[in-house]
């Protein structure tokens, strides 16, 4: 088989494609998803439709996110799923998910896929803007990737995908996949993580924007300590008021005392 083309499609590198081929693997994530027909499904990166076609058994409907318009006109010509799909030919890193809501429809969202690796973490800040809509995410990610949004403080992986994707939501990391699972086999892991927003924020904030803006200036600079990070945007004596040591760098603060900074922001 050429190592470019994978039933019949020409493989492109810039979309950073790699398509899962393994059975076992498949079938493990269409059991986590585990689809209901009363739901309201949502599959980015679809691709050749390795998790579409069985996705399709259960429910009658699907709405897909596809940026290829080769792919896209396989999805539509598949007479086993075409008809069930809804399709948008979008960048999903850009894409509105109010539009995968019908107008009288008040179904939560249940979005899955295997995302490409380069363009991952913004598709989820993406996401995260839509966070009210969701059910649950289960998605293929780099395992690293995986690893940064459930670790804790006191990590030097430790960052900003850490602190937003567990401000707003339980991190559940499922499967660990091998890269011979895909084709072209990737130079790394995967893994597939679920991902549940909070009925009730633990941590609310009243600007979302501001735990932005604080997390990353910090972690734009995480080699100092945030007396000298965060210094011409929190006072010192604040530091001491919400009991938060300022001499720790950024990997050091957890998610509760960022969002004590950040409400701080709001009302100064």
């Amino acid at each position: 088989m050429n190592n470019f083309i994978y039933q019949g499609h020409f493989i492109r590198k810039r979309f950073s494609q790699n398509f899962l081929k393994d059975e076992y693997t498949i079938n493990k994530i269409i059991s986590t998803i585990n689809p209901q027909e009363d739901e309201l499904l949502v599959e980015i990166g679809p691709g050749l439709g390795a998790l579409t076609k069985h996705i399709c058994k259960y429910i009658d409907k699907l709405i897909v996110i596809e940026l290829d318009s080769n792919l896209v006109q396989k999805l539509k010509q598949n007479p086993n799923f075409g008809y069930k799909l809804t399709i948008f030919q979008k960048d999903a890193t850009k894409f509105d998910f109010n539009k995968c809501l019908a107008s009288k429809n008040k179904k939560l969202l249940r979005i899955f896929g295997n995302l490409p690796y380069h363009i991952s973490t913004i598709l989820i800040f993406n996401i995260f803007k839509y966070v009210n809509l969701i059910k649950d995410m289960h998605f293929m990610l780099q395992k690293e990737v995986v690893d940064r949004m459930a670790i804790g403080p006191g990590s030097k992986v430790y960052g900003r995908l850490s602190i937003m994707t567990q401000y707003y939501c339980k991190v559940i990391p499922i499967l660990e996949i091998h890269p011979k699972s895909f084709i072209p086999v990737p130079k790394v892991n995967s893994m597939l993580v679920r991902l549940v927003p909070y009925d009730q924020l633990p941590h609310p904030v009243i600007d979302v924007n501001l735990l932005n803006y604080i997390t990353k200036i910090a972690f734009s600079q995480r080699r100092k300590k945030l007396n000298n990070s965060l210094n011409k945007v929190i006072p010192e004596n604040i530091f001491k008021e919400l009991s938060i040591d300022s001499a720790l760098r950024a990997e050091d603060i957890s998610v509760a005392q960022y969002c004590s900074l950040a409400n701080w922001l709001a009302n100064s």
